[in-house]
């Protein structure tokens, strides 16, 4: 059976009906897919700015314009595979601790319906449980981190669970894979030599931002591909990787960071990787101008649906 594809554009302009992901049809329509695209709209896990709860329908605002074939990639991912948008999970935005069970019920139950998953958040916390539901279905991870942050804190203000501690939670729970773990984009002040100490040990490799800045983007890919080798892959990406410049609106803006351009040529050149299960978090509109961040976040997703097609098609 071919896929259905994003309604047609030709008796609807792109800004009318329900703005399901690039116009995808619901899951519920077509019953099974390859990539599901989730909504996990929390940010109560936050340590300074709020707003990433907004996050899922941004995106999915900014997502409007795209087209069914990404030419940099050479594959329309929606007449590839079957690509279809799941809704928004149901999350108690008063209990961190009940949320992150929920988000890994939702996500365990998508997987009953989809090969992969693609998440929309909000703040980096649902990362955690969207790698508990992708380890017990693949296996241990090897975990691509795009982020200026490290979030391989230990605790902010006691709490285990934050948009902090995501990656250090999973390495404790034995989801991670040894020493098969990459950070990409990290910049900015720490709270003292011991958070890369730290985080050396629990096996992460970290590409700073200044290096995606000055080295090709087929050197970090290998890198990035001799660092992962033999591991499903999970792929999370925090909008504020971006310079604030180009995503102005994220709780946590850090300056100094890499463009648009320069995260997309990145992912594209990681186009071998086996990706099954991916997040792009932490954009807060309220803090947006014109779109930008959503609409950046939104090619962001996008490309990493093509990714993800194109490791479901090696995989036939």
């Amino acid at each position: 059976m071919e896929p259905v594809g994003p309604r047609s554009t030709a008796n609807e302009p792109r800004f009318a009906n329900i703005g399901t992901f690039a116009r995808l049809p619901r899951l519920d329509q077509v019953g099974q897919a390859e990539i599901a695209i989730l909504g996990a709209p929390f940010d109560a896990g936050t340590s300074y700015r709020p707003g990433a709860r907004f996050g899922p329908l941004a995106i999915r605002n900014g997502s409007q314009l795209l087209r069914p074939f990404d030419p940099a990639l050479a594959i329309g991912p929606f007449s590839t595979v079957q690509v279809a948008d799941a809704g928004d999970l149901a999350i108690n935005p008063y209990s961190i601790a009940e949320a992150v069970e929920s988000i890994a019920a939702g996500a365990r139950a998508a997987y009953g319906s989809a090969r992969r998953l693609l998440v929309l958040g909000g703040d980096h916390t649902v990362a955690l449980p969207l790698i508990r539901a992708a380890s017990e279905r693949f296996g241990q991870l090897a975990l691509v981190h795009f982020d200026a942050h490290l979030d391989t804190w230990d605790t902010y203000f006691g709490a285990p669970y934050t948009h902090g501690t995501p990656f250090r939670r999973a390495f404790e729970e034995g989801l991670l894979a040894q020493d098969a773990s990459v950070h990409a984009g990290i910049r900015g002040p720490l709270y003292g030599q011991s958070d890369l100490d730290e985080d050396s040990v629990m096996g992460f490799e970290i590409v700073t931002a200044d290096e995606i800045a000055l080295e090709s983007a087929a050197t970090l890919a290998e890198r990035i591909r001799s660092r992962t080798a033999e591991h499903p892959v999970y792929l999370s990406i925090d909008i504020d990787v971006l310079d604030p410049s180009a995503a102005p609106g994220t709780g946590t803006p850090e300056a100094g960071g890499p463009s648009s351009a320069q995260v997309l040529r990145l992912l594209r050149a990681l186009a071998s990787l086996p990706i099954v299960g991916a997040d792009v978090v932490e954009v807060s509109p309220s803090y947006d101008h014109a779109e930008i961040t959503a609409i950046a976040a939104s090619h962001i997703a996008y490309t990493t649906i093509g990714l993800m097609a194109l490791a479901a098609s090696a995989s036939r």
